[in-house]
């Protein structure tokens, strides 16, 4: 791995943030599957880290919370007969203003995760926020453990009809209505809304094979779909210029005053590898 090149390491890491498999980057690059493995796993770690140290003191305004699904190895159904972790959501809080991923975790969808994200999330803000999430029961009482009384908290409930299609075929839900629903402080309801982090999960959905239904995509470790996340989400911040703010989220939101490269990243990976931590980017999933 230490033989690569940072403009080489930064091709491949353009490749896999730009939404390439692990096996067509290989084929592209002429690199070996287990290098470019290698490499997303170091990437994940480096960037976990920086994340973790550098995106704090958010001056947000209105955070919107969200929940993305995805599975490793097989899903969750057939968990039981195969040797597998099943279901895995990935969690992802936005500032709406600056389109900056404050906070983001891989795990499973329960109390014990909503807490963890949204501790993670309080300690990354600068001042109280309106905080909106969909209509999960775990945010209630988690919401109130990581903010107390300091925060405008809402939620946007959305209600789904009945979808018919024929069997083994996926449909998604049809939604039918979607109600704003006040739960602590004073939201106001012009900015009730999950439209900015729903349509992150798309960026998401299509920067990261992972994702993508109905192809065998799908992650096998869960070990390494988080550390793809932390990379999409360091890429995200700092490199892609999003195209309404015409510069990064992070320089949005004053977290860098400068446009990051992707070979930013690779010295960064580099950087780690010289001295690794110990930190996982990802909170393990109970079968």
């Amino acid at each position: 791995m230490n033989r690569l090149s940072t403009e080489y390491r930064a091709r491949i890491l353009h490749l896999l943030c730009e939404g390439m498999s692990i096996r067509a980057v290989s084929r592209l690059t002429g690199a070996s599957k287990n290098t470019v493995t290698k490499l997303l796993i170091n990437a994940g770690k480096a960037c976990a880290a920086y994340h973790d140290a550098n995106v704090r003191a958010v001056p947000a305004k209105r955070v919107q919370v969200y929940e993305i699904w995805s599975f490793n190895s097989a899903k969750q159904e057939n968990v039981p007969t195969v040797k597998a972790v099943g279901d895995a959501w990935t969690w992802t809080a936005i500032d709406a203003d600056s389109k900056l991923i404050v906070s983001y975790l891989v795990g499973g969808r329960d109390a014990d995760y909503a807490m963890w994200c949204m501790e993670d999330l309080a300690s990354r803000l600068a001042s109280r926020v309106q905080l909106t999430s969909d209509g999960p029961k775990a945010y209630l009482q988690t919401v109130e453990g990581a903010y107390g009384c300091d925060v405008d908290y809402a939620q946007l409930v959305k209600m789904y009809g009945p979808t018919i299609t024929a069997p083994g075929r996926y449909v998604p839900a049809e939604c039918t209505g979607a109600k704003k629903v006040p739960i602590m402080g004073s939201p106001d309801y012009a900015d009730v809304s999950t439209s900015y982090v729903e349509r992150q999960n798309l960026t998401m959905s299509m920067h990261m094979r992972r994702f993508t239904r109905l192809t065998n995509a799908f992650s096998k470790k869960v070990e390494n779909h988080a550390h793809a996340v932390a990379l999409h989400m360091m890429y995200y911040n700092f490199v892609r210029i999003h195209k309404t703010l015409r510069v990064t989220p992070a320089m949005a939101a004053d977290v860098t005053n400068r446009l990051w490269d992707i070979a930013d990243i690779a010295k960064l990976v580099e950087d780690a590898e010289a001295k690794p931590g110990k930190r996982r980017p990802y909170k393990k999933i109970s079968n």
